[in-house]
């Protein structure tokens, strides 16, 4: 099955809503693809329990003369469509002009009993407790860096999680800086405010990091590395996560340039969003980690410059440039301390798809080599989650993106419009 679109925009977080919206308002067919059930990403990600915050609720209403076409996951690209898979069938989508707003994921870092069910990422319990997983009563301690780990603990609270601390692994003289530079954005320091003003009680501590969870068949307690040494916290569920790590990998296989970074590299844009692939634009988190007022902005932007509309996009441009500045103030106000990246010993678990431990990559010089050898990065996730730890670690710069883009069914694979029932659903 062939279908055709003037402007196909990849992920329906905030950004791919301003894209889709801006551009179905200038008349284009307009098809916004997302991998999950509903629209919204991370950001607004549909919440069992709470209803949608009303800026998430205006934006998906505002879709009018958009194609939504939420699980489709993009399995392979060409220059001018995408092979997407769906729970029935697979499908080719042309496009005469494509936005990517493929958003961002959690950077985890391996550390002793990482891999012990009951922690995860503090971006992926706050989904998971969105999702319906019970959290009600449970002790949830938050550990990691960044503004997502304030959100995560206001949700979990939200569901009935009895939160035990914030752990923030920035100093106090860090964290103190950033929130008084918030006043050139009013709009994010009210946010914050809220955000402390309703987790009143949580401890709130700096300069600290998880260096061990503890348990036998699953997490017991934490050890927390403090400016006052070592404390042991007992819970029932560990929430750790590093910041985010922009989602590149359908515009690397695309053939855009991307930034030269070895550790997490960004898709490269002009002034106007256009990548180096002609008709290809980007917006959002996969340009560097600016938050929702950046991916809004960026993403009428996109939309705009996908049907023509050069005037327009420039009017955004001063606006964003100004909420821009806010990337790079996260980036070093939460500089990772260097003590995370040697937690991790030869006997942990450094991929968690195929079990292969830290010490088994010991010789290989680049991901491929070790990929071959030990199968690092061959699971579900498909490296993301490794090869960026890796990449943090030091050990191996992020390799180039290969199809499939994630895990697809070989009938998917062999191109097949329709599938079969009883088809192969592997990797």
């Amino acid at each position: 099955m062939r279908e055709h679109y003037d402007v196909l925009v990849v992920g329906a977080g905030p950004a791919g809503l301003a894209a889709a919206q801006a551009a179905a308002s200038r008349g284009a067919r307009v098809g916004l693809l997302d991998a999950q059930p509903r629209a919204g990403g991370q950001v607004w990600r549909h919440d069992v329990r709470l209803p949608a915050p009303r800026a998430a609720r205006r934006a998906i209403d505002k879709l009018q003369g958009v194609e939504v076409l939420v699980r489709h996951s993009v399995v392979a690209a060409e220059p001018t469509a995408l092979r997407v898979e769906t729970p029935q069938d697979s499908r080719l989508l042309s496009f005469g002009a494509l936005v990517l707003a493929t958003g961002a994921r959690e950077l985890l870092l391996p550390f002793p009993g990482w891999t012990l069910p009951g922690v995860t990422g503090a971006g992926g319990l706050q989904a998971l407790a969105k999702q319906g997983w019970p959290v009600a009563g449970k002790r949830v301690v938050i550990a990691g860096s960044g503004p997502l780990l304030l959100a995560a603990a206001d949700t979990l609270r939200k569901h009935g999680a009895q939160v035990l601390g914030i752990f923030e692994q920035a100093s106090a003289d860090a964290v103190r800086s950033f929130a008084w530079q918030l006043r050139q954005w009013p709009a994010r320091a009210w946010q914050a405010a809220g955000l402390r003003l309703r987790l009143a009680g949580v401890p709130y501590r700096f300069g600290s990091f998880v260096r061990e969870a503890v348990g036998d068949d699953a997490v017991r307690g934490v050890e927390i590395e403090t400016p006052r040494g070592v404390q042991h916290v007992e819970c029932d569920l560990l929430a750790a996560g590093y910041g985010l790590v922009p989602n590149t990998e359908l515009a690397s296989l695309l053939g855009c340039a991307l930034d030269d970074a070895d550790t997490h590299p960004r898709v490269q844009v002009d002034s106007l969003l256009r990548t180096s692939v002609a008709n290809v634009h980007a917006a959002g988190e996969s340009c560097g980690i600016g938050g929702l007022a950046v991916a809004r902005i960026e993403g009428a932007m996109a939309g705009l410059m996908a049907i023509g509309d050069t005037a327009a996009a420039s009017a955004w441009m001063p606006q964003r440039d100004r909420e821009r500045r806010f990337d790079a103030l996260l980036a070093r106000h939460f500089t990772l301390d260097p003590r995370l990246r040697t937690l991790a010993d030869d006997q942990t678990p450094v991929c968690r798809c195929e079990d292969v431990r830290l010490g088994a990559l010991a010789g290989f010089g680049d991901a491929r080599a070790a990929k071959l050898a030990t199968r690092c990065g061959m699971g579900a996730c498909q490296g993301r989650i490794c090869g960026a730890a890796l990449a943090e670690l030091g050990r191996f710069p992020r390799g180039a993106a290969r199809p499939p883009v994630f895990p697809a069914r070989l009938a998917t694979l062999a191109g097949l419009a329709t599938l079969p029932s009883d088809a192969y659903r592997g990797s």
